[in-house]
């Protein structure tokens, strides 16, 4: 996506205000990543660096993750004031937030606050009705809900994080941090974000998206024709597979085949062994430097880099040199 240039501030402007909002059952994971970002001073970078506040979303006793006690010495009336405030996660995805701060967030929104959230936090702006007609993501494992209870939002599953301007959503945890930087970048430029992140110890810009996390789908038993059919199919990925020939392998109908294969792994056929020649290309490519890209191809079963290419897009990761690079 293209980068905005940082916007220029008056010399006498006070620098953003970041309200980070606390709650009970806290996510204590991405809670620190925006603790992290926001509230160390960082005068080495000779910038006038973001101001914060950590605002309890609700009255306590607020917990963390692992009974960690949490006191928030601001309220929600600093949301008031707030120049962006970062969600980081929600205690659980089926809880509608407490009306009080949904009131607060569109308050917010309203002003011109920007709002940026991290994996389940993309919950707290759904249910405020500040994502309908715009994209965003979270966490791959709750890309379904959101999509499904959502119908308005156009739910990016393979993002790390969606930027729409105002809002920002991202995936789990670790792409918090993504979506942070991509905040320092967009304010203070790529010189301050490398630094930022060099402190860190973290790259700058990831490539690729989520899926590149998620777990292939297995059969649940062990002994199916499903289970029996997915193990001939890694030991032969070069093959040229068909549902056809997958079926006879298996004594089923293509139709059976179909519907039992996606009852086992939640994937047709043909996505499923897609999906899987990705994983060894991904295998081939971190273990075997030795091998070419089009070795890989070959081994793999794609045929040519070029089909290779596309479904690693496809399926959001970097270009498989690019992906050698980062994970080899």
């Amino acid at each position: 996506m293209p980068r905005a240039k940082p916007s220029p501030r008056p010399d006498d402007a006070k620098p953003p205000l970041v309200a980070i909002l606390a709650y009970d059952r806290l996510c204590m994971f991405e809670f620190g990543c925006a603790v992290e970002l926001f509230a160390l001073e960082r005068p080495e970078l000779d910038v006038a660096w973001y101001r914060h506040a950590i605002c309890a979303a609700e009255p306590g006793p607020l917990r963390g993750t692992g009974g960690v006690r949490i006191e928030a010495p601001h309220s929600l009336a600093t949301l008031r004031r707030a120049d962006i405030i970062v969600i980081p996660g929600w205690r659980d995805a089926a809880e509608r937030p407490p009306e009080p701060l949904l009131r607060a967030l569109r308050a917010a929104h309203a002003r011109g606050a920007r709002l940026c959230t991290i994996c389940s936090g993309v919950f707290v702006l759904a249910h405020a009705g500040l994502l309908e007609g715009h994209r965003a993501t979270t966490h791959w494992r709750y890309a379904e809900r959101l999509a499904r209870e959502f119908p308005a939002i156009a739910v990016d599953p393979s993002a790390l994080y969606v930027d729409e301007g105002q809002v920002i959503t991202s995936a789990g945890s670790a792409a918090g941090l993504d979506m942070l930087m991509h905040l320092v970048r967009r304010d203070h430029g790529p010189r301050v974000a490398n630094a930022v992140a060099q402190r860190l110890v973290m790259s700058p810009h990831r490539e690729g998206g989520q899926a590149q996390f998620v777990p292939r789908p297995m059969p649940t038993e062990s002994a199916s024709p499903i289970a029996v059919l997915q193990d001939w199919l890694r030991a032969h990925p070069r093959e040229d597979h068909t549902v056809a020939s997958m079926a006879d392998r298996v004594a089923m109908s293509a139709r059976t085949l179909q519907r039992r294969f996606k009852d086992a792994t939640g994937l047709a056929p043909l996505e499923w062994l897609t999906r899987e020649r990705v994983a060894i290309a991904k295998e081939l490519l971190e273990t075997r430097e030795a091998l070419d890209v089009e070795s890989v191809a070959e081994l793999a079963g794609f045929g040519s880099p070029e089909s290779m290419r596309r479904h690693f897009r496809l399926l959001g990761l970097p270009a498989p040199s690019r992906y050698r690079r980062q994970f080899g």
